[in-house]
């Protein structure tokens, strides 16, 4: 009995020095926020698509996602090449022109396409 008096005792004492606090604030870094990031620097350095374009508008096309993407799933015929792939790009409305680039710069989609990518079609995430 007197040993828990004894302890009861010295932590009120601890508490009231401020050796053993109530309330504590525990933080823990924005994961989100640093892949945000990695994404950010890699679409500035990089185009939005890739080799071919979108056969009914003869540009590549984006196909907006929400933002809250992250990865993209690429098909392949044949020798299974299914992979994942990261978004990087960001929707922006800040196109000076209609279209990627001047026509003629990229491939049409082959006559048997083997891989989604052929397609013309490219994830970007959205705005909102």
């Amino acid at each position: 009995m007197m040993r828990k008096t004894l302890l009861s005792l010295a932590l009120v004492a601890a508490s009231a020095c401020g050796g053993v606090t109530g309330t504590s604030s525990a933080q823990a870094g924005d994961f989100y926020g640093m892949t945000n990031i990695w994404n950010m620097n890699y679409a500035q350095t990089r185009p939005w698509h890739g080799n071919y374009y979108y056969a009914p508008y003869g540009q590549p096309t984006a196909l907006v996602a929400p933002p809250t993407v992250s990865m993209r799933q690429t098909y392949s015929w044949g020798v299974s090449q299914n992979l994942m792939y990261p978004v990087h790009s960001q929707f922006g409305r800040s196109a000076t022109q209609p279209g990627a680039a001047a026509p003629g710069q990229f491939l049409a989609t082959p006559n048997w396409p083997s891989h989604t990518d052929q397609y013309g079609i490219y994830y970007v995430r959205g705005p909102w």
